[in-house]
């Protein structure tokens, strides 16, 4: 495949990946608080402390959703925005399964979300590969 091919692979990857970021982020986070997103950080069983309350976690968790969107589509000449998207999503569906597993079985849940959202990551990291050329 040439380098303009791989290119424009990488690039759709990232935009798709990014738009899954910034959407889960402002959506049920910011825009309109999720029941679902508040009780998946209330059972972590976190202090009463304002600091601490869901609801200010999860508009936190949304604005740093919404910062990594925006560094998958900026920092493009680097990968690790792709590595820390990978764990992101990585630790987050290991949250729901040992936290909220009742959501692996509902309509457009984490697992579905997550795994689509792992492939986008390795579509555009391998799609970014240094090549031999490269070396």
């Amino acid at each position: 495949m040439t380098e303009p091919r791989l290119a424009q692979i990488a690039w759709l990857a990232r935009l798709a990946l990014a738009l899954v970021f910034i959407w889960h982020g402002l959506a049920p986070k910011i825009l309109w608080l999720s029941p679902d997103e508040v009780a998946m950080i209330a059972a972590h069983g976190l202090p009463g402390l304002p600091l601490f309350a869901p609801e200010l976690i999860a508009r936190a968790g949304g604005i740093a959703e919404i910062l990594l969107g925006i560094a998958l589509l900026t920092v493009r000449r680097r990968r690790w925005p792709l590595l820390v998207a990978g764990a992101v999503l990585l630790v987050l569906l290991l949250d729901v399964v040992l936290l909220s597993p009742h959501l692996l079985i509902q309509a457009f849940n984490p697992l579905s979300t997550n795994l689509a959202a792992l492939a986008l990551c390795a579509v555009a990291w391998l799609a970014e590969a240094p090549s031999a050329a490269d070396s």
